[in-house]
């Protein structure tokens, strides 16, 4: 269990005196201290990255400073692990706010894991299945997939991970994403018919033992909570606004949402599709909205919108505000370590195992 205590009074300062504060305590531990910044996250706090990105990239780049002791890790908690257990052993990995978790991994428990493993395997006479999570899990997740031969994927290199999968074994569970992996099994020319969802909380996953035999992917009942907004509906509506305008959606999106989209790709796929976009465009995006704002601020010779615009920013990434990071960089200025992420051994050393799968296959 995450528990993030509150914080002092002193933290509810005006915005003024937290840039004073922030900037001093940056200044103050120099090289020591690395903070990344996931593209999701509010500008209060992105001003401050040393480096912006997704996920996994970040937790690359802090292996690669191997002169931080400190990275102060801008995201949820699942990217922290990650930084944790690519990082060097003196290096200490801080979350700003412990309640900043992601509600897509959280979908995935270790437990309902090993019972649909256990299940699947017991019943699809003697099939291989191999296991793929998505970057968005927690820890143990990725190391269950590395001690039982499959690896890690991110929205990138989804289709490249699949198609390994496949030449490795005759089925897949995949988790905990099912729009994800939907969209990748369809692009490689899978049916609906070769797709189960697969559910934990019912019996069985709420199959049949000949669904479990025959069916040759596994689509876990997870999602993310802002992407499985965007319905057809929306491009339907901007489409009668804009005729001649661009959509563009990330792949966590629904099927027939990305099927009526006119490009569907990662994040950052998304931001080179509206670097290439000829000037003047206007261009709605089905992501997470701080990335769009941040999109149409930094691309005046474009408008960029939010395909649907009521969506909701993310909830937990939204956590992490100039406060906690305050509250962090001053402890440590102090020599005080809060909110430290930490993996343990067993669990890194498999984990590892899934990412540097993930790595030599793509």
């Amino acid at each position: 269990m995450r528990i993030q205590i509150p914080l002092a009074p002193e933290f509810q300062d005006t915005d003024e005196n937290l840039v004073r504060r922030i900037q001093a305590a940056k200044e103050a531990l120099g090289s020591k201290v690395f903070i990344l910044g996931h593209h999701y996250q509010r500008d209060e706090v992105m001003r401050w990255a040393d480096a912006r990105g997704d996920s996994f990239r970040l937790s690359v780049l802090a292996q690669e400073h191997p002169e931080a002791e400190f990275i102060v890790f801008c995201g949820v908690h699942f990217m922290a692990e990650s930084a944790d257990i690519l990082t060097a052993d003196y290096q200490q990995v801080i979350l700003p706010d412990l309640n900043a978790g992601c509600s897509m991994a959280d979908m995935a428990h270790l437990d309902d894991v090993e019972d649909a493993w256990d299940t699947i395997t017991g019943f699809n006479g003697r099939k291989k299945v191999i296991p793929i999570t998505y970057m968005n899990s927690s820890a143990d997740i990725k190391a269950f997939v590395g001690e039982h031969g499959g690896a890690v994927c991110t929205s990138t290199n989804a289709r490249a991970i699949l198609e390994w999968a496949f030449s490795e074994g005759d089925q897949m569970l995949f988790f905990p994403d099912q729009h994800l992996g939907r969209n990748t099994a369809f692009d490689m020319g899978f049916d609906g018919d070769d797709m189960s969802i697969w559910n934990p909380r019912l019996d069985f996953g709420g199959l049949s033992e000949d669904e479990v035999h025959d069916n040759k992917i596994f689509l876990w009942k997870g999602h993310c909570s802002v992407h499985q907004r965007f319905k057809p509906k929306h491009i339907e509506a901007f489409r009668l606004e804009r005729p001649d305008g661009i959509v563009i959606v990330h792949p966590e999106c629904a099927h027939e949402t990305c099927e009526q989209a006119d490009f569907v790709g990662s994040t950052d796929y998304i931001i080179k599709a509206v670097e290439k976009a000829p000037e003047g465009s206007v261009i709605a995006v089905g992501t997470e909205i701080h990335l769009v704002h941040r999109l149409d601020a930094e691309t005046p010779s474009k408008t960029i919108v939010s395909l649907d615009p009521l969506v909701c920013p993310c909830s937990t990434m939204f956590r992490i505000d100039a406060p906690h990071l305050a509250w962090v960089l001053e402890n440590l200025v102090q020599g005080n370590v809060v909110n430290r992420i930490t993996v343990d051994r067993d669990t890194a050393k498999w984990a590892k195992v899934a990412l540097e799968r993930m790595l030599a296959i793509t």
